[in-house]
């Protein structure tokens, strides 16, 4: 099955219909994609369907690409049911349900792969660094616990300036049936809100590294490498993963360039609630007091585990006061 979406034109190349109903995102109307050509939409079942060059990554053929999942609470105990893959040229939406495990097995290789990167939000928070960062090389403070949600990014003058108020639709839909994204056929709301996830990601992405720096850029792909230690533990304390990226020879002895390190510490059991306090208040006052991310593994995570990411002096500073809390009856 393959859709055109074009602003508000669609075209089906299948037997069933698809209704002209106006999309809330105004395509057309944006300066971006007003010339772009109509972008095809495959909705992906057979791995015949995806591009060669995905399915066999190669140094020779480096890839970007924009990637989301949908799913039913989606972690690592969750239900993948649609994987979204945005290229250039055209989005496909890989249907795990009715292409089964062989689908999958086949995207396996491009999704390890260091040749075909992928652009995601948030990735563990991975673009609201990319955000903050660029924010505060332009002079913008950073605040504790800062967020950008993905409708806020896409609304963001400096990026794409638009727009999507079809996704607080789907996020009702999803809080009053939480198996939305189980049912087939896809319906033209699914197939429109998974496309308009990943649609203008290879953008942002592009915009952004335009704006990096060096030293962000550094900082980002260390961040990124860190986050990835909090949500995929394991047993051999990452001995077979790549080792985390170096400072840069240009920025050895800058003062704003400082080591950083990943902190996991196991909360005893019954205690995380005197690590989160009434309300969240404990672990906000925390945050607010150490210049340092940190992170609760909870449901979507390593139950009982607390990550800490900073400049080594603030992560110590961090787990004092989160064994003080510990202690407390």
């Amino acid at each position: 099955m393959s859709l055109k979406l074009n602003g508000f034109d669609r075209m089906a190349a299948s037997s069933s219909s698809v209704s002209p109903e106006t999309p809330h995102i105004p395509l057309t109307s944006h300066p971006i994609l007003a010339q772009s050509p109509p972008v095809p939409i495959h909705v992906v079942t057979d791995a015949s369907q995806l591009p060669a060059e995905f399915l066999d990554p190669s140094p020779e053929r480096p890839l970007v690409v924009g990637f989301d999942c949908e799913g039913v609470n989606l972690c690592r105990h969750g239900s993948l049911c649609v994987m979204q893959l945005a290229f250039p040229d055209a989005i496909y939406l890989v249907d795990v349900i009715q292409g089964g495990k062989a689908v999958m097995d086949v995207c396996k290789p491009a999704l390890e792969s260091s040749h075909v990167t992928k652009v995601i939000h948030d990735c563990k928070r991975d673009s609201e660094i990319a955000y903050s960062l660029i924010k505060k090389q332009e002079g913008h403070t950073k605040l504790p616990d800062d967020y950008i949600s993905f409708v806020a990014l896409l609304a963001d003058p400096c990026y794409c300036g638009i727009s999507y108020l079809e996704k607080e639709e789907v996020r009702v839909r999803l809080r009053q049936d939480p198996d939305f994204w189980t049912y087939r056929p896809l319906s033209e709301l699914m197939i429109r809100a998974a496309a308009d996830d990943v649609r203008f990601l290879l953008y942002i992405y592009h915009k952004m590294m335009e704006k990096l720096n060096q030293r962000s850029l550094w900082y980002l792909a260390l961040r990124g490498a860190l986050y990835c230690r909090c949500f995929c533990m394991n047993d051999n304390d990452y001995a077979d993963w790549p080792s985390l990226p170096p400072i840069p020879d240009e920025l050895i002895g800058d003062s704003d360039t400082l080591e950083e390190i990943l902190s996991v510490l196991d909360v005893p059991p019954g205690k995380m609630g005197c690590v989160i306090g009434r309300r969240g208040a404990s672990i906000l006052s925390i945050k607010k007091s150490c210049n340092a991310e940190i992170f609760l593994g909870a449901a979507k995570g390593p139950p009982d585990k607390v990550f800490i990411i900073g400049p080594i002096k603030q992560v110590r500073k961090a787990e004092a006061m989160l064994r003080g809390r510990m202690l407390d009856l």
